[in-house]
């Protein structure tokens, strides 16, 4: 059996609050489609975070059906299974369930409880996908553990699996041992993975972006690795959405021939439509607002894409406007983007308050557009506060934000060719 990995597409995100993502989207959509032809997996399978947000705007969701119609023309007789994760609605997902079955799609949307175990006769074939060749259990994103449950179905397979087929499980969560390099995850909480039960030969995970096989970090980013079975594997998210990601990004290509015998892993790489940067490029700091604005302008004048983001001393005498001189710079450029969270560097201790309170230079208070920011700064004076909630508050907040602007837009587009027709 063979099954082509990937997760955390994250299609429809708007990034830094300004960008949006569309046609990296269709840059990755194309390889992907690509890979499908050229591989021929037995199943396409994503895991989780299908959306950015859990009411993507009208041209997202149809962006989502292209994409995957596409690939089901390109290659009819390939299963395709998408599992929700945190950030896609359960009740959309589901909706679309049967319509999607006529693409040879399977939509998992709501996860197993116990009060589906204990009222529906073989609950657990609502996770299962047989194929001729194996077996695939798919989990979406749940909250807290469900040991029992998952072992249920596990079983469950293993006593219809009297030809020794491979068995192919996929869940959205995080494990202890993963490696969370280049992105801020909040409050982060981990799950053993023996909660996730026994009976499988590859688990392909989502939630975390960085491409990884759990418990085998000397073969990080090894194109071609033979496993015992029992591989619990992180394909990592389809783009990069961070600076920090210093990292390829890629699919996974799994292979397995029976239940219990060797797995295969190759990595195909992504080719990234839109690189990171942090400038300078040397890892150095800017010393001067002057010496930012030339740093950028240089950028520019030998990159035309790119979503930069700046490395400036924290003693540097920077102007209110300065932001908006970075954007006067970079507004004929269409794919140079500016993040403009700025890493300050060098800040220098109160030695004479033993107290460590928090204090701020009026250029760090205006870079401030996240309220989070203020909130980090302070936490030693409000020991009370839990921040990470506070955060997944703002950022539900912020998305559903952008996509009532979504709205008004289209709102306001269609109003207008309504009063033009007329």
């Amino acid at each position: 059996m063979k099954i082509l990995h990937t997760a955390d597409l994250h299609i429809g995100q708007i990034i830094y609050q300004a960008y949006n993502r569309q046609e990296e989207h269709d840059h990755f959509f194309k390889q992907l489609e690509k890979w499908c032809v050229d591989e021929k997996p037995d199943a396409l399978l994503v895991s989780g975070d299908i959306f950015d947000i859990k009411q993507p705007s009208s041209a997202t969701q149809k962006a989502f059906v292209d994409y995957f119609l596409n690939i089901h023309k390109k290659c009819p007789n390939m299963t395709i299974v998408l599992a929700a994760g945190n950030h896609d609605s359960v009740s959309r997902i589901e909706a679309e369930q049967k319509l999607w079955k006529l693409a040879n799609t399977h939509l998992i949307s709501t996860a197993p409880t116990q009060e589906i175990a204990g009222s529906k006769l073989n609950w657990q074939d609502d996770y299962i996908i047989t194929l001729e060749c194996g077996f695939i259990i798919a989990l979406p994103y749940m909250i807290g553990e469900k040991q029992e449950l998952v072992q249920s179905i596990l079983d469950y397979v293993a006593d219809r699996n009297t030809s020794n087929k491979p068995v192919f499980m996929m869940a959205h969560l995080a494990v202890t041992g993963l490696d969370a390099e280049g992105h801020e995850i909040g409050n982060l909480k981990t799950q053993e993975i023996g909660t996730l039960g026994t009976g499988y030969d590859y688990l392909a995970l989502g939630h975390i972006h960085k491409p990884q096989t759990i418990n085998h970090p000397q073969n990080k980013l090894e194109k071609d690795v033979l496993y015992p079975s029992g591989v619990i594997r992180y394909s990592g998210s389809a783009l990069h959405v961070s600076c920090d990601e210093n990292y390829p990004h890629t699919v996974s290509i799994v292979e397995a021939t029976q239940r219990g015998g060797d797995v295969k892993v190759r990595e195909l790489r992504i080719d990234e439509l839109i690189h990171f940067y942090t400038l300078p490029l040397d890892g150095t700091s800017f010393q001067s607002e002057a010496e930012a604005l030339v740093g950028v302008k240089d950028f520019v004048a030998s990159h035309d894409k790119g979503y930069i983001r700046l490395r400036i001393a924290y003693n540097a005498d920077i102007t209110p406007n300065f932001m908006q001189k970075v954007y006067n710079i970079i507004e004929e450029y269409k794919y140079v983007r500016y993040n403009p969270k700025i890493i300050w560097t060098g800040k220098q201790e109160n030695n004479n308050n033993s107290e460590n309170k928090s204090t701020f230079e009026l250029a760090e208070l205006q870079q401030m557009e996240n309220p989070i920011d203020f909130v980090k700064k302070t936490m030693d004076k409000y020991p009370q506060l839990q921040k990470y909630s506070i955060e997944d508050i703002f950022e539900e907040i912020k998305k559903e934000m952008t996509l009532l602007e979504e709205n008004e837009t289209e709102k306001s587009t269609t109003t207008k060719k309504k009063t033009q027709t007329k």
